[in-house]
């Protein structure tokens, strides 16, 4: 690698600051499960949002910005832009019963909400499913998004790229080892605004450098239609921009964003976000971190990798389709100076880190807490021996995690499996919470019916939009059917669920309230909050481009939003 003595600097330096922070906790993480997996329930709002967005800040989401930019414009961004709704309705509507639930994970809610042999084996599924398959398949990806970065930005070969990630796998899966969730949590909030500093760093020198010739230059030199927005809907490549089919815009809008499971935007909440919600101080510390990480996620952190997929358009023209997202690579290789290069590999390194320690923590959380602990060594009262084994599997899981890396020949492919292979899901994750009715059954049902319906959607030759809708109504109505003729979960079991959740929704044979607690001011929170993070997202666009009417017009709706959620919030008493 062909770096100055000062980039090295660099990396060593934030390596040590990394690893300095685990030993920082390293003791405290030692107590129990729950200081190794949770913090110890004592997250601020603040530092658990944090958390949570610069997990979802991973190496490969710049590039996949980038991709999405370079062959769509920017309303090609609209394929993860509509999971907001979904993120607002976790909001709002289920982090605060994650944080009610007193569990420890989210698999660990099967036999909480459930009971008997059903919930037990819906339970050690999920704990292997998610926590080894799902898991190493997530860092997989991960993994592969960094070694295509350094295979471009020093020339050098896969297995030479692939030994270096290995490397910064091993280092993170060390600090994650000795630190627990506090520990990553901490480096999480450190890392976010390193990745942040060096992307907005980046942004700037290309857009001001004289190839582009700053924000007016760059718009003169962009196809038509690339500034837009909003997609074409229901029209068929349309130069510049995002044209979708009617179903696919469907899709995307009104169906995915609560049927689908996907990591990070699992519908009722799940994976690190849940352990997220369940690791805030409080219930009012729990809606605020995830409320701060919507906000985040889709307000702060999109428009310096957008600004540099526009300019990669004016300066990559001839970059292959498969080969757009690495636009940003080029970039990076092209306008960085001696210094500048190592902040910017160390912001990639500390998004890749932030999101391979959480998914190192969650994983073995699931493996230690819903398996080891549940099936296998329930008699142990010994805490920190279950902290130990967590120590072992999570550095367990890192090498299973390389050797996966080695076998995955697509990210796109792996995006693919999980999000048609988790599609009809999630609306029995949402109604679990508000309907007593959903039994173990219906959720093993929703959980592997998806399966069997995506392969034969596959057989048939059906293609996305058309084999999502396919699995989704077949998932549904197969879980609907199971549910209606099994028997439902034991009163006394629900009772316990009910008394200590105290959830909204249909609990009249538990609560005698057919809808009691369901509050009309969430329902204001949820789309106020929703309507206000577009506003400020598109408002952000708007300046940038010199757009200053339908600027003030986003202005204008963001203050009237988020004055509506200020006052809702004030009623069901988050603030």
């Amino acid at each position: 690698m062909n770096l100055h003595w000062t980039d090295w600097s660099i990396i060593a330096a934030y390596l040590a600051l990394s690893l300095g922070i685990g030993l920082y906790y390293r003791k405290r993480a030692g107590r129990n499960m729950s200081e190794f997996f949770l913090g110890g329930r004592s997250l601020s709002w603040f530092l658990a949002g944090i958390s949570m967005v610069a997990t979802t800040f991973a190496a490969d989401t710049p590039l996949a910005v980038n991709e999405l930019v370079a062959k769509n414009g920017i309303a090609g961004n609209w394929l993860w832009w509509s999971f907001l709704l979904g993120g607002m309705l976790t909001t709002f509507f289920f982090s605060g019963l994650w944080r009610r639930a007193e569990i420890l994970t989210e698999a660990e809610l099967v036999e909480f909400r459930y009971g008997g042999k059903p919930a037990a084996w819906l339970r050690g599924f999920k704990a292997v499913y998610l926590g080894l398959f799902i898991n190493c398949l997530i860092i997989g990806w991960v993994n592969l998004a960094l070694v295509s970065i350094l295979q471009v930005f020093f020339g050098i070969s896969e297995q030479t790229a692939l030994l270096y990630v290995g490397g910064a796998m091993l280092i993170t899966a060390v600090y994650s080892a000795i630190s627990g969730l506090m520990g990553v949590a901490v480096t999480d909030a450190v890392q976010f605004l390193i990745a942040m500093a060096g992307c907005i760093v980046l942004a700037v020198l290309v857009v001001e450098s004289p190839r582009i010739g700053g924000l007016d230059g760059l718009k003169a030199k962009l196809p038509e239609g690339s500034l837009d927005f909003f997609p074409k809907i229901g029209k068929e490549n349309v130069l510049g921009t995002l044209s979708i089919s009617l179903g696919a815009f469907l899709a995307y809008t009104t169906v995915m964003w609560w049927s689908s499971w996907y990591p990070g935007a699992e519908p009722g909440g799940g994976g690190y976000v849940a352990q997220r919600m369940m690791s805030a101080k409080d219930e009012k510390n729990s809606i605020l971190a995830t409320l701060l990480f919507q906000v985040a996620h889709y307000c702060i952190r999109p428009w310096p990798w957008i600004l540099v997929g526009l300019c990669s358009i004016v300066l990559y023209p001839d970059l292959a389709e498969d080969e757009k997202r690495l636009g940003y690579v080029l970039a990076m290789k092209e306008f960085l100076p001696a210094g500048l290069k190592g902040l910017l590999l160390v912001a990639f390194l500390a998004a890749y880190m932030s999101t391979i320690s959480t998914q190192l923590n969650w994983g073995a959380s699931y493996l230690v807490n819903d398996l080891y602990r549940r099936f296998i060594r329930p008699d142990v009262s010994d805490e920190k021996h279950y902290v130990n084994v967590a120590r072992f599997i999570t550095i367990a899981c890192m090498l299973v995690s390389l050797f996966v890396t080695s076998r995955i020949a697509s990210i796109s492919g792996v995006w693919g499996f999980i999000i048609e292979c988790g599609a009809g899901l999630g609306a029995v994750l949402i109604l679990r919470w508000y309907w007593w009715r959903i039994n173990a059954y219906a959720e093993i049902a929703a959980t592997l019916s998806p399966f069997i319906y995506f392969g034969i959607a596959r057989y048939s030759g059906l293609v996305f939009p058309e084999s999502y809708f396919f699995t989704v109504g077949l998932t549904t109505v197969t879980w609907l059917t199971v549910m209606w003729l099994t028997p439902a979960e034991d009163t006394k079991h629900l009772q316990k669920f009910y008394d200590r959740v105290r959830p909204g929704g249909w609990w009249k044979p538990i609560s005698g309230d057919a809808h009691k607690g369901h509050s009309g001011w969430l329902i204001a929170a949820w789309l106020s909050a929703t309507v206000g993070t577009y506003s400020i997202l598109f408002a952000t666009g708007y300046f940038l481009f010199s757009n200053w009417d339908l600027l003030a017009i986003c202005l204008f709706i963001a203050c009237a939003s988020f004055g509506i959620l200020l006052k809702a919030l004030n009623k069901v008493s988050v603030l």
